[in-house]
């Protein structure tokens, strides 16, 4: 296909996608309607098998990947992570209540790849779900590598209604504290971090900054070769992500604002369609019984984690449930569910206030705990099993 017309039409697709997203306020993701549009044109032929390939995306995708895993570092911030040191606890946890159920009972219904993949697709996001893609295609197993797509796509469906009603309950607890006069005020904060860096005006333009961040990508692979996988390209780049911001040599958020940003975060979108495109009606029709046995086993097993972890932490059911429930979507629906939940329950601007400030930074940080960090190390640690 024309290299512009399959780009256009990509774009269109997207388009689409986000408007679709926007209008039901994410509980129809993004992805899912992508991952609908994508499957009908590929099985009618509508689209042309290498509609992806074509427009150039896939590849930029497969480049840029360790880029943005280094951007998402930088938007980390220890401090908070310090702050909220518990939510991270319950955050681990529910992932590791992930691993432990699919591994454990998952596995009687199974395949050991498929519960790999599952693991990567539920406790995670794009990042995780690339993992084992490559792994699975490295392995020629082209529907292990199709799974987590179709995962990704109805994680959201599934997330944001449960959290949303979790949440709600959350609220009207803490909106009894407040009249009762016992729960304690924090104020959500809204961070206007200063974007600070020891780095010379010449590597903060937009060719400056991918210069410095492809520095850092190449020394991530240099480890993830010189240990020979011991140490994930992937895990090292969102390490050193971490770390170069809170030394102050990337600022929060490094990629943000740069020209090439917004098609770099499309083209690594993009990378996990590409199964699609190969994939038979039957072979998907296929995966839909371990589908709906790997959601139903892995979220009791972060939700059973989550709770017994917030139990001993201190904090209620609800809360803790909440927390677990992140690795189904990450910000910024833990944002946008904490605002919401706060806004149907708070009678007046001082009780959502209350109410929002409770909720939203321990909601914030687990997102950033489960499907940022904990996942993405668990995934390619686990990926190294798929055969």
């Amino acid at each position: 296909m024309n290299p512009v017309t399959a780009f256009t039409i990509i774009m269109l697709i997207w388009v689409i996608s986000d408007y679709v997203s926007k209008k039901t306020k994410s509980l129809i993701s993004s992805l899912l309607v992508a991952s609908i549009i994508f499957l009908v044109g590929f099985k009618t032929n509508i689209f042309p098998e290498d509609l992806l390939t074509s427009s150039s995306l896939l590849a930029l995708g497969q480049t840029v990947v360790g880029f943005i895993i280094v951007h998402i570092g930088t938007m980390i911030s220890l401090d908070e992570l310090k702050k909220q040191w518990k939510t991270v606890v319950i955050g681990v946890a529910a992932v590791l209540g992930i691993v432990a159920f699919l591994f454990l009972i998952g596995s009687f219904f199974l395949d050991q790849n498929f519960v790999i993949a599952a693991i990567g697709a539920i406790s995670g996001g794009t990042i995780s779900v690339i993992i084992v893609q490559d792994a699975a295609l490295a392995s020629g197993l082209m529907l292990v590598a199709v799974f987590p797509v179709l995962i990704a796509a109805f994680q959201g469906l599934i997330g944001f209604p449960l959290t949303s009603l979790i949440l709600r309950k959350e609220a009207n607890r803490l909106k009894g504290e407040y009249r009762a006069g016992t729960l304690q005020v924090v104020k959500a904060e809204e961070h206007h971090e200063e974007g600070k860096t020891i780095l010379p005006k010449a590597l903060q333009t937009t060719a400056g900054t991918l210069f410095v961040v492809g520095v850092v990508v190449v020394l991530a692979a240099y480890v993830n070769n010189i240990t020979d996988g011991v140490l994930n390209k992937f895990v090292v780049a969102l390490l050193l992500g971490i770390l170069l911001r809170a030394f102050g040599v990337f600022k929060p958020n490094i990629l943000s604002g740069i020209d090439a940003y917004g098609l770099m975060m499309l083209a690594i979108l993009i990378i996990i369609f590409g199964p699609l495109a190969t994939s038979s009606v039957d072979d998907l029709i296929a995966l839909i019984g371990p589908l709906c046995i790997a959601f139903a086993i892995g979220v009791t097993g972060s939700v059973a984690f989550s709770a017994v972890m917030g139990k001993i932490l201190g904090y209620s059911l609800s809360m803790s449930i909440a927390i677990g429930l992140t690795t189904l979507y990450g910000f910024p629906g833990t944002m946008i569910l904490s605002q919401e939940a706060a806004r149907s329950v708070g009678e007046n601007e001082q009780e959502i206030a209350a109410i929002e400030g409770q909720i939203l930074p321990k909601m914030i940080i687990a997102g950033f705990s489960t499907v940022t960090i904990t996942s993405v190390i668990i995934t390619s640690i686990l990926a190294e099993l798929i055969h």
